[in-house]
């Protein structure tokens, strides 16, 4: 089986505050930040909602491209989450049923 890796996008709302991640599970992670299993940024700020993810074939490539979207300027975040989702649903049911 073919291992993926995810960069993805979580907001606490439209237009609110943002969090970028990497992980290699993207349901299960994304499931811990909705039920505020790990203390931290996400359970401080609320944010819990999936908006945005895209998929690597390598840790190396989807951990590269965390660390500039965390570098961009929130206009580009935005844009980005806008491109693929511009109502900004929450992401998690559709891929929680694969």
């Amino acid at each position: 089986m073919e291992r993926r890796f995810f960069v993805y996008i979580l907001a606490s709302d439209r237009m609110g505050t943002l969090y970028v991640g990497v992980t290699s599970n993207l349901v299960r992670r994304t499931w811990q930040h909705r039920e505020h299993v790990v203390d931290g940024f996400t359970a401080r700020y609320g944010v819990t909602k999936l908006v945005y993810f895209e998929i690597h074939a390598t840790a190396e490539a989807a951990i590269h491209r965390e660390k500039r979207l965390k570098h961009w300027p929130r206009d580009w975040k935005l844009n980005l989450i806008e491109r693929d989702n511009p109502t900004w649903n929450d992401l998690f049911d559709p891929i929680a049923s694969f």
